[in-house]
């Protein structure tokens, strides 16, 4: 994963957010930049920029609140995939939290995303529970949550 930097990222880059979330999830549940403008509004919201050469190839978004972070989504290019990037995103937002004093981390993440499960289960993520029918096309989330 050498070369890539990972940023902090505010509200003047919802465009920029939107535009990743769209082209990750491609046919999927994709955010607008007025979603991601609220978000980042909110108090313990955070964004993390990963790019490579100046070109953004992807990001997380959590919140921090009290001793717990949710990641709220994490997007990660198809042509940057299996690069290591998420991984780092993942333990960036991790270690911005637990500076902020959360202790416990969680997260939703659709049954049907392979990738994803196995990405989180490798950094020590294990099941908590699941949501019934959670996403738009009804499939169920599995909540997953690991000690930060």
């Amino acid at each position: 994963m050498s070369g890539i930097n990972i940023v902090h990222a505010g509200p003047d880059a919802a465009e920029l957010l939107a535009s990743l979330h769209a082209r990750s999830f491609d046919g999927g549940e994709v955010w607008d930049r007025a979603a991601f403008e609220s978000l980042l509004g909110g108090m313990g919201v955070e964004a993390r920029v990963a790019a490579k050469d100046a070109v953004p190839l992807g990001f997380i978004l959590i919140r921090t609140i009290a001793d717990q972070m949710e990641i709220l989504t994490l997007a990660v290019l198809p042509s940057a995939r299996r690069s290591g990037i998420g991984r780092a995103l993942v333990e960036a937002g991790l270690q911005g939290a637990q500076a902020r004093g959360a202790r416990t981390a969680f997260l939703e993440v659709s049954v049907n995303n392979g990738a994803a499960i196995a990405l989180y289960r490798a950094a020590g993520w294990g099941e908590a529970g699941r949501r019934l029918r959670y996403y738009t096309d009804g499939s169920d989330a599995l909540i997953l949550s690991r000690d930060v």
